[in-house]
């Protein structure tokens, strides 16, 4: 069981250094990152978002997890700085030992309790365990590795391990409209004007949603129809609120679900920076 760990600038942190370098590559894929709060502590996952749209490829049907253990291990189970830069290598030799034998796809990172593994989706499974195993061996004989290889046609590690549920979306989603208010040295724990925006089906289910909403203090800025084919009954709300990450997570996770049990899309929200 993962929930949502709001660690903000801890976030941010990690988002930032658990990106090793086999993630860095010039490509289109959109990796992001989140911490989650698990049976023994938080754990950072990264990963590349954009294999929703595709998952399972038939063709890359099994699942190989590993990675190594570090002593350079901080208490919260992260790695210490200076180690990240080790553990990069390391994927970075995994990869290119993994990429001469299959097909391959880095699906994410999984980082801890002082473990960091790696999940790629494989082809074929022949000489993988032996030839990573003489690769630990050999190049990495300080560390302590785990290689684990099994079939996941559904790919079930990606879709409900490392892919982020509602809660965590949400907060992600969130995250990146406070860094950027962050980087304007906004206050964040001062209420001002949010602004939200919603879409709807038909009119009667927003007008149901309007009803709810209006009990919880928020304020009708605008609700029009627009040339969109599944939702065009758009609805634009506000209200004075904080926008910390945990007092905000706590609105958009309620908006987002009155709007679904009424068929509708929560759309995000915007504000301005207060000092």
């Amino acid at each position: 069981m993962k929930n949502i760990l709001a660690l903000g600038s801890l976030f941010f942190l990690i988002s930032c250094n658990t990106k090793s370098q086999e993630t860095q590559k010039t490509d289109d894929s959109n990796w992001d990152a989140y911490i989650a709060n698990y049976e023994n502590g938080a754990g950072s996952t990264t990963l590349n978002m954009d294999l929703k749209k595709v998952a399972p490829k038939t063709d890359l049907p099994y699942i190989l997890i590993t990675g190594v253990t570090y002593s350079n291990c901080k208490q919260d189970g992260f790695p210490e700085k200076e180690e990240f830069n080790k553990l990069y290598k390391v994927s970075d030799e995994v990869e290119a030992t993994i990429s001469k034998l299959t097909k391959m796809e880095l699906a994410g990172t999984f980082t801890y309790q002082c473990e960091r593994l790696n999940y790629y989706y494989i082809n074929d499974t022949t000489q993988i365990r032996s030839k990573l195993t003489t690769l630990y061996k050999s190049k990495f004989g300080n560390y302590k590795y785990y290689i684990n290889i099994k079939p996941d046609k559904s790919w079930d590690a990606y879709l409900n391990f490392l892919y982020p549920n509602e809660e965590i979306q949400e907060s992600m989603s969130n995250q990146k409209v406070i860094e950027q208010l962050q980087d304007g040295g906004d206050d964040l724990t001062k209420s001002r004007q949010v602004d939200h925006w919603l879409y709807f089906s038909n009119e009667k289910n927003r007008d149901l949603f309007e009803k709810q909403i209006a009990q919880n203090g928020f304020k009708i800025e605008l609700k029009e129809k627009i040339d969109d084919p599944d939702k065009p009954f758009k609805l634009h709300i506000s209200r004075d609120d904080k926008v910390d990450p945990e007092s905000i997570s706590k609105i958009t996770l309620e908006l987002r679900k009155k709007a679904k049990e009424l068929e509708g899309d929560y759309d995000g929200w915007e504000t301005y920076i207060v000092k």
